[in-house]
């Protein structure tokens, strides 16, 4: 914050942005940068000489390149905004990979690993289309240009807030961090059909397109777990955690005995940490690990 305070304030007398800095700095379109939100500097800042103000600036932007190249490899990276004058743009991540965006709006859409989404932004609407996979909006206030998900069966109308959305084979899994969300079906939310408001700490499965008569308590630390790497789970069926585990393990764990993928199990373990979660498996009793080429294959006696 404080990096981002000076930077600002560095920048006002040349009458540039940060964002339009980072703009003039940017190689080609795929760079990978941090774009960091503008900050106003408190009052006090004005009083500091100009004549310090070029080496702040170059002070900052040293310490905040070190900063980039020692944490760029574990933080979400922000890619480049995707402009307003552009009727739709395709967004995908491939396995194991996570990506951060920056609309136009300003709003943030993080994509968790092997998702695909589709976003159009105009003067009338701001449309995402959840093609597969998982991710989550944090979404800038417009009153008059509600922010739109749709998710196969489902549609999430939002204003301002941030919510995190699912698309499974059968389910969507919508979970509200922060504000309120509508939550109705595709094919007919635009008439009087119901819909399900959640605010947050909410959630809601719709199970085959059909809608659940009430949204359900969330553990929203766990649902969104993933954003910093981590799967969560306390007393889950193993089969249900490999399972998500598989999401982003270049070697997919295959579970043989049946008893084993429904033992309940506790844990916290990273999304890209393999070994982790085989000495894990190895230290419960009567559990064997194979690993192979292709598989790593859990059994118990």
């Amino acid at each position: 914050t404080a990096l981002t305070q000076d930077l600002r304030s560095a920048c006002e007398p040349a009458g540039e942005s940060a964002e339009q800095l980072v703009a003039r700095a940017r190689l080609d379109q795929e760079s990978t940068l941090l774009f960091l939100s503008p900050h106003t500097p408190p009052a006090t800042r004005e009083t500091r000489s100009r004549r310090w103000r070029p080496l702040a600036l170059a002070a900052s932007l040293s310490v905040l390149s070190v900063g980039l190249l020692t944490f760029g490899h574990f933080w979400p990276i922000f890619r480049p905004a995707i402009s307003a004058d552009e009727t739709a743009r395709h967004l995908q991540t491939r396995h194991g990979e996570q990506r951060t965006y920056r609309l136009a709006d300003r709003s943030v859409i993080h994509l968790n690993t092997d998702t695909a989404v589709t976003v159009r932004i105009d003067g009338n609407e701001r449309l995402v289309v959840l093609e597969a996979g998982e991710a989550e909006f944090d979404v800038t206030h417009e009153y008059r240009r509600p922010f739109r998900v749709s998710a196969g069966s489902v549609q999430v109308v939002d204003v301002g807030t941030i919510f995190d959305v699912q698309i499974g084979p059968a389910a969507t899994l919508v979970t509200v961090a922060a504000g309120r969300v509508n939550v109705g079906l595709t094919s007919n939310f635009e008439h009087t059909s119901p819909y399900l408001q959640l605010g947050a700490g909410q959630q809601v499965r719709v199970v085959d397109g059909v809608l659940p008569a009430r949204p359900v308590a969330a553990d929203v630390a766990r649902a969104t777990a993933w954003l910093h790497r981590q799967i969560k789970f306390e007393n889950e069926p193993l089969g249900r955690v490999t399972d998500d585990f598989n999401r982003y393990a270049p070697i997919p764990f295959e579970i043989v005995t049946q008893a084993l993928r429904d033992l309940k199990i506790s844990g916290v373990f990273a999304t890209d940490d393999s070994e982790a979660f085989i000495a894990f498996l190895r230290s419960r009793p009567a559990v064997h690990v194979q690993v192979t080429a292709t598989r790593i294959r859990v059994s118990q006696d």
